[in-house]
């Protein structure tokens, strides 16, 4: 073998991982930018709303449109992706835009008949997940919902155009874009509070959203896919793609009924239980995008070229460098983050309508989220390699197994800890989707390794 042979698999291992490390880079720093003002914005709906019933009840309100975004137009990113990058590799562009089209089309036609059905069903659904809200609670959360529904169409467009501009190895504007959605909530709440009160906060929040979904839209005009919504037939990759957002839509719908139970669930506990849950969680949540997003959003054009290549022992090695590296850097991070979580809490959201007391509760919470911090930034790796290879019926399998841990758990651990008890279920089952994951994607590794032989 020449020595050029035998560097090759070397130098496309480091290529990869250098790619990765860019988009890393890319994504990291301008996520930093959006959390930043994310948190300045978190400080101030802090101060003019703390942990009153007006914020309860939007809390309640966006959930299920935030919900109905991750969970319809990630699903379709996650089936989509790896398809649109080998389509373009091996067919072309022309075939991989008439892909696009096609499943822009699919995608809005989806995002409007769902939020019309949960526009029909909304006097059903909401007294169940809001079972502890008052009469006026309640209508005024419902209200809030239907003015939310926009979103759900607005923020399935922007998650889609920014996932095909990361198949183009363009990271960086995609990951500033949503810093329009915080910005567009400071400058509202502050000018329209004292006049429209908890609406101020609606209508900031859809007018951000249709503001970062043309952000976006724009930029991947620019860099080559037209913002088409055409269909072109039922062709082989559109198959693909239908029969892969199936499984991956329906391991999302588990998924997102977790979230469900522990916002209904913390409804159970006492008054302001679901907000505290929700401001504890937007700090883990900084963490998680900052890092599993980053890493999430870093792997996969990488993984999709690999996986299509037949690069097996690039994947297993590509692998194991991100999950050794993910849980060297984010343990010291949920450790500080446990120890300073009182701090934290007394300095960012101890102003205004938000007092000692409320400090207390939310701390604890705070910590028990912190635990999940490793194993869920370094099982996004496994994650996206398992979808790279086109096993989503697994994805299914493991939201399964957490939706039964998160319901038992809770039901355990509120009864010993109050709310923070729920928080503390959710990091117990993130344990358990590191440890699935790394199963299966070492042994889909190894059976393709094999057969490779």
């Amino acid at each position: 073998m020449s020595q050029s042979a035998a560097n090759k698999p070397f130098n496309g291992l480091l290529e990869a991982n250098s790619a990765i490390f860019r988009a890393l880079l890319s994504v990291t720093a301008a996520g930093i930018l959006v959390k930043v003002i994310a948190t300045v914005k978190e400080i101030g709906v802090a101060a003019f709303f703390g942990r009153s019933d007006a914020m309860d009840a939007f809390l309640a309100a966006v959930l299920i449109p935030n919900l109905l975004v991750n969970l319809i137009a990630e699903s379709m990113n996650q089936a989509l992706v790896p398809t649109l990058i080998r389509v373009r590799e091996h067919e072309g562009k022309e075939s991989a835009q008439r892909l696009l089209s096609s499943s822009m089309l699919w995608l809005c036609c989806l995002l409007v008949s769902v939020s019309l059905l949960m526009a029909a069903f909304t006097p059903v659904f909401f007294p169940v997940i809001a079972s502890s809200f008052a009469p006026a609670k309640l209508a005024l959360a419902e209200r809030m919902f239907y003015a939310l529904l926009p979103t759900v169409v607005l923020g399935g467009i922007a998650t889609n155009c920014t996932a095909v501009l990361n198949s183009l190895d363009r990271f960086a504007l995609p990951a500033l874009a949503p810093v329009a959605v915080p910005i567009t909530i400071i400058a509202m709440v502050t000018a329209l509070s004292a006049r429209c009160g908890i609406w101020a906060l609606v209508y900031s929040s859809v007018l951000g959203t249709l503001l970062q979904a043309l952000i976006v839209a724009v930029n991947m005009h620019v860099h080559g896919y037209r913002f088409s919504l055409r269909w072109h037939g039922s062709t082989a990759a559109v198959r693909e793609v239908g029969r892969h957002y199936a499984t991956v839509l329906l391991s999302g719908v588990i998924a997102s009924s977790g979230l469900l139970v522990d916002q209904s669930m913390a409804a159970w506990l006492p008054a302001g239980s679901v907000s505290a849950l929700a401001y504890a969680n937007r700090f883990v949540g900084v963490i998680l995008t900052l890092m599993a997003g980053a890493i999430s959003t870093a792997v996969v054009p990488s993984f999709s070229r690999m996986v299509a290549n037949g690069d097996w022992s690039g994947c297993r090695a590509t692998m194991r460098h991100w999950v050794r590296l993910t849980l060297l850097v984010s343990t010291p991070l949920a450790i500080a983050l446990i120890v300073g979580a009182r701090l934290l809490i007394r300095l960012t959201l101890q102003h205004g309508a938000f007092g000692p007391a409320d400090t207390d509760v939310v701390t604890g919470v705070l910590a028990m989220y912190a635990v999940q911090i490793p194993f869920t930034v370094s099982s996004r790796v496994y994650y996206r390699l398992i979808v790279s290879l086109r096993r989503t019926d697994l994805i299914v399998y493991c939201g399964i197994v957490n939706l039964v841990l998160d319901v038992a758990l809770n039901l355990l651990l509120m009864h010993w800890f109050g709310v923070a008890g729920i928080a503390l279920a959710t990091s117990l089952w993130t344990v358990s989707t590191f440890l699935f994951l790394r199963y299966w994607a070492r042994r889909l590794l190894a059976e393709r390794l094999l057969a490779a032989a």
